[in-house]
């Protein structure tokens, strides 16, 4: 079976997730190919030609090359007509979306010195003074979306996010 569309990356790494959630969430079919750390390098000219910043996740479809798993998420959304995911209307959507940047400016520079050194075991990022730094970075971000939980009582942009129930991964355990 031909799929239309293609993912590059492996399905371990959280931003290549969330593509992989948003496919499932809105019934598309997709073909994915390992690419990043133990699987092909996101360094050859190959992946360079397709994403300069050699990282995951990337698109291929009939309309072109995407890169940045938000900016996917979106057009994923956007191309399908799921305003369930993101909403049309501006005030809504832009509640959506300034949780996905704060996720990806915020919350992401908070831990990635301290997920690169603890989890990659990457040597030049073992200092431990800025592995502490990054996990309390990463704790205050999470007090911060813990907050917003408990204020909406639901999900994160809101009481009465569209996105569907089944997603009890955004939902808040506070009650």
């Amino acid at each position: 079976m031909e799929h239309a569309l293609k993912i590059l990356g492996k399905a371990s790494s959280i931003n290549v997730r969330k593509v992989l959630w948003t496919c499932d969430e809105l019934g598309v079919s997709y073909e994915r190919e390992d690419w990043g750390s133990g699987f092909a390098s996101t360094h050859s000219p190959e992946f360079i030609k397709l994403n300069p910043n050699a990282q995951v996740p990337v698109i291929i479809d009939e309309a072109g090359v995407l890169w940045e798993s938000n900016t996917i998420c979106r057009y994923l959304a956007g191309k399908h007509h799921h305003t369930e995911l993101l909403p049309g209307e501006p005030a809504a959507r832009a509640r959506v979306e300034q949780w996905m940047d704060w996720q990806a400016t915020e919350l992401n520079r908070s831990w990635s010195y301290a997920f690169t050194g603890l989890v990659r075991r990457d040597p030049e990022f073992l200092d431990p003074h800025l592995i502490a730094s990054g996990v309390r970075g990463w704790n205050q971000k999470m007090a911060i979306l813990e907050q917003q939980l408990k204020a909406t009582g639901a999900y994160v942009p809101g009481r009465t996010l569209p996105w569907p129930t089944s997603s009890s991964a955004c939902r808040s355990t506070a009650g």
